[in-house]
């Protein structure tokens, strides 16, 4: 049996650095031996079909080719399109009314607990607000992400180190949900 994960790359096609093209992309996933891939915008979301059960080997067979096809390192994380659902229906914020630029979700590559970002004083960037879920954590930004001084904050090295950590607005976060389902 098959499963259908998306890959979710940190931080390639921004200003012209770390430049992967899509299509590339895709042949390097079917080369891996992957199926039904697919694509979405250029900043590092792809959605494919595996046999393998396992979201670490697979984003660290990525991670390999990747680095051996373009020549430098990429952060990978592979999630199963039932995470991804799962992550969206736990929303903490009220999704539907809010517009896509103000709601991120950022994925980790592990649990994180409340403790990692007990120095942060979030009453300070109110009505920003961030609540953590299962290896995500979900930021309301009002003003969207360009103008949050929470997700600065949030993205300091002292609550991120030891961290792979990638961000996508509420409209991706919906349209890999989509790709993913069986």
């Amino acid at each position: 049996m098959s499963t259908m994960y998306a890959a979710l790359l940190r931080g390639i096609n921004v200003s012209g650095h770390r430049r992967i093209p899509m299509a590339e992309l895709r042949t390097l996933l079917g080369e891996l031996g992957h199926e039904d891939i697919a694509t979405y915008l250029q900043s590092g979301n792809a959605v494919f079909r595996s046999a393998s059960g396992d979201e670490d080997a697979l984003a660290a067979g990525l991670e390999r080719a990747i680095e051996e096809r373009f020549g430098f390192p990429v952060d990978c994380l592979v999630r199963t399109g039932a995470y991804l659902a799962d992550v969206a229906a736990a929303c903490p914020f009220p999704a539907a009314e809010l517009e896509a630029r103000q709601l991120h979700v950022t994925y980790f590559d592990e649990p994180v607990d409340a403790a990692r970002f007990a120095a942060l004083d979030a009453e300070a960037f109110r009505p920003e607000e961030f609540r953590l879920g299962d290896r995500a954590l979900y930021l309301y930004a009002p003003e969207g992400l360009g103008r949050s001084k929470l997700a600065v904050a949030l993205g300091r090295p002292v609550f991120t180190r030891g961290l792979i950590a990638t961000s996508r607005n509420w409209n991706t976060v919906v349209k890999l949900v989509e790709m993913t389902r069986d």
